[in-house]
């Protein structure tokens, strides 16, 4: 059946997607270009379905213009590693490419997988075929298709752990496209005379925008299930999962100055059987493959789907592409969405230790050698590594003999679990300044030393083991999920963030914006004022997200549309 189709009424991306063959463009020719570190403006957005965005070294852009050289272009490259599981030779490899192709360091992100930073582009091909040859693969890892799926990270807090760990990697494979660009142009594939590429699902337009999959074992909500477009809450009787309650409409990102664009917390609408799972979760991202906006890119998330059409109409359309109606949703409790951090014993009898890792960035620093002993750890361990969706890293599986061997080696590197305050090991940072060309500010690099400062005060007031949610990001766009933090700070420009307060412990609130547009001075005199407050006025228990809430010092958001920027 031929489409007839307005371009002039669709964004220029959707286009783009069209005429590039299923995800080829013209990468092949951008490659072997030698004239330039970048590629083709067309394939910078074709590249981002294979895993890959184009960047440059922002520090130096100036400088270079003066110069009159082009921009330092690099590429950050994203694993797809459904649920963050990786094998020591996988995270060797890994550790390995960081230093031969990108800057010496690996970042864990908050969608549990790697990136690295600062490949250049004659040697893209070569990092991805050497991901690949370890069995991991970058395909799906960006771009308008299900991203990297998500899922509970510690096998020491749920038996059922390796039932959810399955789950993601079904789902994740199950919503790949279908294509073989990513084969032949990276891996040297080629196509078999006769055949023809399709792709059943996605067709050549692929999804409105991106799509976001997590999966959560109550009481923890370690992926922020409220922020995916499709959350599953697995639902525990008699210590089996009987099924998964459905949140849909999740999201994140908004635009300053657009009040159209604005964070959304998901809806739970309903529950579904762990047979009917995947078939769920292909007809939800189907529903928006076939709805959602494709005019306005800013528009074209499930969450202003739903919000734009409602959600009774969401749940109808559902039901016609299912063919069944979801059950009633069953009852859940969430704790946290944080990590619970040092050794724990899993029923298996394997211990498991949760890492803290500052801003997500593995690396060397001074005398604390973290990247060797993770190297070191990786060829000494009986278990694996699960990476978290708050930048953190688990040593899974270890066993009682290997367990004092990892010690000793973390010490050695003088990287042992440290005792940190209850507000740095809830802090989450996005990558920003100098990589990020959305960034209006610095995120990763300055949060720390923010951080740092924000103790001092929680010291002051006898805080300072009080668990807090705080996550900065250098845009709106909203990376490190950071509106549903109890202190949320948003990038505005160069050293001034929009302050959020109000979200909650448990992740299903978002918070609100209580300043706008203020220094670090400011920042800390605020936060001062009303962490003095909740020392001497909280209630038994009460967390601090709830208080600020209590105290009016902003106003609960019931729904996305009441965000402010």
């Amino acid at each position: 059946m031929n489409e007839t189709i307005d371009w002039q009424t669709l964004s220029e991306v959707e286009k783009i997607k069209h005429d590039s063959n299923y995800l080829h463009g013209t990468l092949t020719e951008s490659l072997a270009d030698p004239i330039t570190g970048a590629i083709a403006s067309d394939d910078t957005q074709i590249s981002k379905f294979h895993g890959i965005y184009q960047q440059t070294n922002r520090d130096l852009d100036k400088e270079r213009k003066e110069q009159k050289l082009e921009p330092a272009y690099s590429f950050l490259i994203r694993v797809r590693m459904p649920g963050g599981m990786v094998t020591p030779e996988q995270w060797i490899n890994m550790d390995s490419l960081a230093d031969k192709y990108a800057n010496g360091s690996l970042k864990l992100t908050t969608r549990q997988t790697f990136q690295l930073h600062g490949v250049l582009k004659k040697n893209l091909k070569s990092t991805i075929q050497k991901i690949n040859e370890s069995l991991l693969d970058t395909i799906s890892a960006c771009g308008d298709v299900n991203r990297n799926v998500m899922c509970h990270a510690n096998p020491a807090e749920s038996p059922l752990y390796p039932e959810v760990i399955e789950l993601a990697e079904k789902v994740g494979y199950h919503l790949l496209p279908e294509t073989k660009a990513y084969h032949e142009i990276w891996l040297d594939k080629k196509l078999v005379a006769g055949s023809k590429t399709v792709e059943p699902f996605y067709g050549d337009r692929y999804l409105p925008r991106k799509f976001k999959i997590g999966i959560i074992i109550p009481p923890n909500n370690d992926c922020d299930v409220f922020s995916q477009d499709l959350g599953l809450i697995a639902i525990v009787e008699k210590q089996k999962i009987i099924g998964y309650n459905v949140v849909v409409g999740g999201g994140m990102g908004s635009t300053f100055g657009i009040s159209e664009t604005y964070p959304r917390a998901g809806d739970v609408i309903g529950f579904c059987t762990p047979e009917q799972v995947i078939d769920v979760a292909e007809k939800v991202v189907a529903v928006q493959r076939d709805n959602g906006n494709r005019k306005d890119r800013k528009q074209a998330r499930l969450k202003y789907t739903i919000d734009h059409r409602g959600l009774d109409w969401f749940q109808t359309e559902l039901e016609k592409h299912l063919g069944f109606s979801l059950e009633e949703a069953r009852p859940f409790k969430i704790s946290q969405t944080g990590d619970n951090y040092g050794w724990k014993k899993g029923t298996d009898g394997k211990w498991h230790l949760t890492y803290f890792v500052e801003g997500g960035r593995v690396k060397n620093s001074g005398d604390k050698k973290m990247k060797d002993a993770f190297r070191e750890v990786a060829k000494i361990t009986d278990g694996h590594f699960i990476l978290t969706g708050n930048q953190n890293v688990i040593l899974a599986g270890v066993s009682e003999k290997v367990k004092p061997k990892i010690n000793a080696v973390l010490k050695k590197h003088n990287v042992s679990p440290e005792s940190i305050s209850g507000l740095r090991k809830n802090s989450i940072a996005c990558v920003a300044l100098p990589t990020c060309p959305l960034a209006f500010a610095e995120a990763e690099r300055y949060l720390p030393t923010l951080v740092t400062k924000i103790e001092d005060i929680l010291e002051k007031f006898g805080l300072f083991k009080e668990d807090i949610v705080i996550r900065m990001t250098g845009c709106p766009n909203g990376c490190g999920r950071p509106y549903l933090s109890e202190i949320g700070l948003i990038g505005k420009s160069p050293g001034y963030y929009n302050l959020y307060l109000g979200g909650n412990f448990e992740g299903d609130r978002l918070n609100n914006l209580y300043r706008e547009n203020i220094p670090e001075t400011q920042i800390l005199k605020e936060l001062e004022s009303i962490i003095a407050d909740f020392a001497a006025t909280r209630t038994k228990d009460e967390r601090f997200g709830d208080f600020v809430i209590r105290k009016n010092y902003v106003k609960e958001i019931k729904e996305g549309k009441e965000f402010r920027h």
